[in-house]
């Protein structure tokens, strides 16, 4: 009995894989907007799809842990996708008040595409951080104010190599694609079409958890901040406290005063006039004691002057006298004939 049910249940999965699989690829090319009726009803039948086929594969129990790549029959590959398409949906909806659940869930489904992939050898990459390892980390790295330029060059160069594999894995399916789904391919083909497809979605997959991570990381810091303004706005409802003075260090100031000598009791021009008015300004003392030294210095010019006169007098009087008792040629005589 459990036979012919498997024998009836077994028809039907390639057709709910191959319908999802067509529903992503036209979500995938659409003009119209993401949030619009069309494909969100769209997304809505690609999910249900693919639940129904997850239900299947694990009553079939199509892939084991006790069997390698190489045993899983090629028409049996593509089903393994079937978490990553699940991930790829659950990124299309556009519910803002669920948009974490969503996010969440999408992030858990490409990690069991990821974690199958890499149990079956099916490409070589790194898992990415579990929320227990990721929180293992966090406290590990929180000494560490910023990352390393090492692992910041390692990250560049693996998304470099994953878009690299991408691309190749692309132009090497449109190639395929036509002679697998004309049924004109071999097996080996048909093997090479799907395990291009199992890399492709491995790339895909690495890089939506990179960008939930990150979207995540903000719709948990929008939370943060509104609660932080709730409690914000709570403490705005309290009552004013009224403005108050500190009566101590007024009374401090009538005793020590204000810190400093002592205050101003009148301005510069008041100060000015009133010391004009009795004659104690500076200016007005220098400039008595500029007008006698003018005068003595004079005086003494005066006296200096007569003084030099008389003497001078005195010595002309005096060579008169010397020129009347001396003639001239008085005392050369020696050589006179």
């Amino acid at each position: 009995m459990a036979t012919a049910e498997d024998e009836l249940l077994l028809p039907r999965l390639p057709e709910l894989f191959e319908t999802s699989k067509q529903l992503l690829d036209e979500v995938e090319v659409a003009t119209e907007p993401t949030g619009s009726r069309i494909i969100q009803d769209k997304v809505f039948k690609g999910l249900d799809l693919l639940k129904k086929a997850a239900e299947m594969l694990l009553e079939l129990d199509l892939f084991s842990r006790n069997e390698d790549l190489e045993e899983i029959a090629s028409t049996d590959l593509k089903y393994l996708m079937v978490p990553a398409f699940q991930g790829a949906f659950a990124m299309k909806q556009v519910n803002p008040s669920k948009r974490l659940d969503h996010l969440q869930w999408a992030r858990e489904h490409f990690l069991n595409y990821l974690t199958q992939c890499q149990y079956y050898h099916v490409a070589e990459f790194e898992l990415p951080k579990t929320k227990t390892n990721s929180a293992e980390n966090n406290t590990a790295d929180s000494s560490m104010a910023y990352p390393s330029l090492v692992a910041m060059a390692s990250q560049r160069q693996a998304k470099i190599e994953r878009y690299k594999q991408k691309k190749e894995a692309e132009h090497r399916l449109s190639a395929l694609k036509s002679a697998v789904e004309s049924g004109q391919a071999d097996d080996e083909r048909i093997r090479e079409y799907y395990l291009l497809h199992l890399r492709r979605w491995i790339g895909i997959s690495l890089e939506e958890i990179e960008s939930i991570d990150q979207e995540i990381k903000i719709l948990r810091g929008k939370d943060s901040s509104k609660e932080a303004s709730t409690s914000h706005s709570s403490r705005q409802d309290r009552p004013p406290m009224k403005p108050f003075v500190l009566t101590r260090n007024m009374a401090q100031a009538k005793v020590f005063g204000a810190g400093y000598p002592s205050l101003a009791s009148m301005t510069v021009n008041d100060w000015y006039e009133q010391h004009q008015k009795f004659g104690a300004l500076p200016d007005q003392g220098i400039a008595k004691k500029t007008s006698e030294f003018r005068t003595a210095a004079q005086r003494q010019d005066r006296e200096q002057e007569e003084e030099d006169d008389e003497q001078a007098v005195h010595r002309a009087r005096e060579w008169d006298d010397w020129k009347d008792t001396h003639p001239r040629g008085y005392g050369n005589r020696q050589n006179m004939g």
